[in-house]
């Protein structure tokens, strides 16, 4: 286990208040081995150097638990949308592994990738779903079944709802990890919001170890989304609601 990996994924996780095991770092390195060994042949992350990872991948993901404290201890069925590599699901499943975790990408690669990642980290309770995600929203074994719906996809906040409001139950929640530009963003995006059963309750502003600004935007599924929604594929993206 490389020393200087392990100082700074325990130091950046113990100003979280996250205590990890050596299991879990263990789990954390042979993460971003295979990161590095799969981006050699396909686009995962452009972001490859060890301490970059560390903190603007592995720290970025487990941010959750300063707006959701209950995160490492809570049992929830949690949607990550758009997940890419597996940010922010994989290191949230080896953070809690009573987490119940669906990830979904639209490109079938990655989906090979997570499963790789999933079986060589020995993760239970974690799948990987290949699909748009306006299709998925429309598919009931997944609508409104999350207890929350995370996501750190590069989409407007108008866009990126359509995408996530639909999977999550009454009640539910869902998170958006955003940088510094989320109220400006939200500004354009509250009518979709609520048009999708939503309401923004939070948004939570900190700084990562190297200082970037970043923001959890907490919206809260106060009502069902109507049956329209969302729209089919590429009109979110195209057409975001307003």
């Amino acid at each position: 286990m490389g020393e200087h990996f392990k100082k700074q994924l325990t130091e950046e996780m113990s100003s979280m208040g996250i205590a990890l095991s050596e299991e879990q770092v263990r789990q954390f390195e042979t993460y971003y081995d295979l990161l590095i060994e799969w981006n050699n042949v396909m686009n995962l992350t452009a972001i490859t150097e060890e301490s970059e990872v560390i903190t603007k991948h592995f720290t970025d993901s487990a941010s959750l638990i300063k707006a959701v404290p209950s995160i490492l201890n809570a049992s929830l069925k949690i949607a990550d949308i758009g997940t890419g590599a597996g940010f922010p699901g994989i290191p949230l499943k080896i953070l809690n592994p009573q987490l119940e975790i669906v990830l979904m990408d639209s490109l079938n690669k990655r989906i090979r990738f997570l499963n790789e990642v999933t079986e060589k980290l020995g993760l239970t309770g974690i799948t990987a779903v290949h699909g748009r995600a306006e299709d998925i929203g429309q598919n009931l074994q997944y609508r409104e079944q999350f207890d929350m719906c995370v996501s750190r996809a590069v989409a407007n906040m108008a866009t990126l709802s359509e995408y996530c409001l639909p999977l999550v139950k009454q009640g539910g929640r869902f998170i958006a990890y955003k940088s510094e530009k989320a109220e400006e963003e939200l500004r354009g995006a509250e009518g979709a919001i609520r048009k999708l059963g939503g309401e923004v309750k939070d948004i939570c502003s900190f700084r990562l170890p190297n200082s970037d600004e970043r923001k959890l935007v907490l919206v809260e599924k106060t009502k069902a989304t109507p049956k329209k929604y969302p729209r089919k594929a590429g009109t979110p993206a195209k057409e975001p609601l307003c």
